[in-house]
């Protein structure tokens, strides 16, 4: 078995904080006032993510606030005219300075846990730098470079594949082949570590990388046992990729 030389990591879920970004932005709504379920969240996330992946020219500026206001701005326009009928009600009636401020909660309660996530995993790939050639494989918005560099962890990853800049995006095999062909690796030198083992670990695993599963208490509808054969190393913490045994 070939020795692992590189690290990739995901970026949402992995990198930036243990959870999926949807459920972050249901305790984000939850801690504004804003009682909504997941089910009732899920299609105005994926509204709003879908406007952010066909918008990368706007996108492409933002730093992570703005980021997140964009998204949670289209989230609201959603609600606004598809959420359940209550929340549609309290939207309508708290007018435009009143939604203001439930955006800019939302935002800025999820932008505080992202800062948090961001600093503890500076620390981790910090310690891993000396050890590994390290980058990142995400679907995100074309402006992952811009993230990184605001979150002072630019300078540890030799490659970054962010799926709006190379045009492809997870679970397609070729993100992955991008971010290896940019740090000069072949797959079975190289682990994948992220979230999903739909999007990050099965792809990698085809390839003929090693892959690490980050579960964590909520894996969006991910609930499978740790010996799932797309994934050869399960965790429940970033901290323990520095313990892997390769």
């Amino acid at each position: 078995m070939a020795t692992i030389t590189t690290l990739l990591f995901d970026f949402g879920g992995t990198l930036d904080g243990p959870a999926h970004w949807l459920d972050r932005f249901l305790a984000s709504y939850r801690a504004a006032g804003i009682e909504i379920t997941r089910a009732e969240l899920d299609p105005a996330f994926d509204h709003a993510t879908r406007i952010g992946y066909a918008t990368t020219r706007v996108v492409a500026r933002f730093g992570m606030t703005d980021l997140v206001r964009f998204l949670v701005g289209h989230q609201f326009e959603y609600l606004r005219k598809s959420g359940p009928g209550p929340l549609r009600a309290r939207l309508d009636d708290s007018g435009a300075a009143g939604r203001h401020r439930f955006v800019e909660g939302v935002t800025n309660s999820f932008v505080r846990e992202t800062s948090i996530g961001l600093a503890h995993s500076r620390e981790v790939v910090g310690a891993l730098k000396s050890r590994f050639k390290l980058g990142i494989v995400s679907n995100f918005y074309g402006n992952l470079d811009r993230i990184l560099e605001e979150a002072r962890l630019d300078r540890f990853f030799a490659a970054v594949a962010d799926s709006s800049r190379v045009g492809i995006f997870k679970p397609e095999p070729g993100i992955f082949e991008a971010a290896l062909k940019k740090i000069h690796c072949a797959p079975e030198s190289a682990a994948m570590i992220g979230d999903s083992l739909g999007k990050d670990c099965a792809p990698a695993h085809r390839l003929g990388m090693r892959t690490v599963w980050l579960r964590t208490a909520s894996q969006n509808g991910e609930d499978a046992s740790s010996s799932d054969p797309t994934a050869d190393i399960t965790i429940r913490s970033i901290d323990e990729v520095a313990q892997i045994q390769w």
